[in-house]
């Protein structure tokens, strides 16, 4: 576990490193973010550059693969994953920038993409000899083998994940943090699942497999770290979506690979709760003609309109997300 430690580290010694350089180069290239119109708390934030996402892409994806030893497909998989959502976002921040609008790619293409994607994934993850149909039960090591129906689940875990964590890139250094927070909690977990297995006699491929998906997972709180310097308020630079939807996939295929899917709605609580507002909003306003439930959707921009400083709506989400993590981490050390 200690090349974990080292994994997290090199991604936040690279990721620093690639920060500055990038922000240079997007600045060159005139990429820089344009403010939907009816955000007004947001205006004075149009111009800042964006795709910051690339710096901790490339120093995650380098501080993994510096670090990963024995068997090691999933930890691969799963970073290519991570790039491959992160070309999608890439594709729709060039568009915006492109064309000097907030629209990118439309809706039904980042779905039939971002679809697409997961199930491919979803078919190698139900193929592989780690994963199976078998899914852990929450704050158990019990499972329940979904047989073919891991597909479709494996799949709607990638989309949902994918789309929340971009729909929580709506403050400086929210989505960055609580992504950060839910990976740290996240190899907190998968450590006490490798003893747990080692436990039960689990055979040294697997345990390899776990034990580099937690570098993964150190090597993404690493990079996040790295990359909150210069995203915090006030922010330097945007993620985009390519960064938004690039740890999407990774959040995802942590959660696919390690069979711990149903840990995401509670690990991963405001991730929820952003997406979940969303679609309330919607269907609020379709259901009532015009009707809303929140001031604005996602709920962060709701606190927002609340006159809730926006340093303060992020240090909560952090701290809901630590909370959780810490319940989580505790009842798995307690079983």
């Amino acid at each position: 576990m200690s090349l974990s430690i080292f994994a997290g580290l090199a991604a936040f010694g690279i990721t620093f490193a690639l920060c500055p350089p990038v922000i240079y180069l997007v600045k060159r290239f005139k990429a820089r973010q344009v403010i939907l119109h009816y955000v007004e708390d947001h205006k004075g934030k149009s111009g800042t550059p964006t795709m910051g996402g690339i710096a901790f892409i490339l120093g995650i994806g380098a501080g993994c693969l510096l670090f990963l030893r024995g068997e090691k497909r999933l930890a691969v998989v799963a970073l290519a994953v991570m790039a491959g959502y992160g070309i999608i976002g890439f594709l729709d921040d060039f568009l915006k920038i492109k064309y000097k609008r907030n629209l990118g790619l439309r809706a039904y293409q980042k779905l039939i993409t971002q679809t697409l994607l997961a199930v491919i994934v979803a078919v190698f993850a139900y193929n592989s000899a780690y994963v199976g149909g078998e899914i852990f039960l929450p704050f158990t090591y019990k499972t329940v083998n979904l047989g073919i129906f891991a597909i479709p689940f494996a799949a709607l875990v990638f989309i949902a994940l994918t789309n929340c964590v971009n729909l929580t890139d709506g403050l400086d250094g929210l989505a960055a943090s609580v992504t950060a927070v839910y990976c740290a909690g996240f190899a907190a977990i998968l450590v006490l699942t490798c003893r747990y297995m080692a436990r039960e006699g689990a055979g040294p491929a697997i345990l390899a497999e776990y034990t580099n998906l937690v570098t993964v997972c150190a090597s993404v709180t690493g990079g996040l770290l790295a990359y909150l310097c210069f995203n915090c308020y006030p922010a330097k630079v945007f993620m985009g979506d390519c960064g938004s939807l690039a740890l999407g996939g990774a959040a995802g295929a942590l959660a696919v690979f390690s069979r711990l899917s149903l840990l995401v709605p509670i690990l991963g609580i405001v991730f929820v709760a952003s997406g979940a507002s969303v679609i309330l909003q919607v269907v609020w306003f379709k259901a009532t003609k015009g009707k809303r439930i929140f001031l604005m959707a996602p709920l962060h921009h709701h606190f927002q309109r609340k006159g809730i400083f926006e340093a303060r709506i992020v240090f909560f989400y952090f701290a809901v997300t630590l909370v959780a993590a810490a319940v989580c981490v505790a009842v798995y050390m307690s079983i």
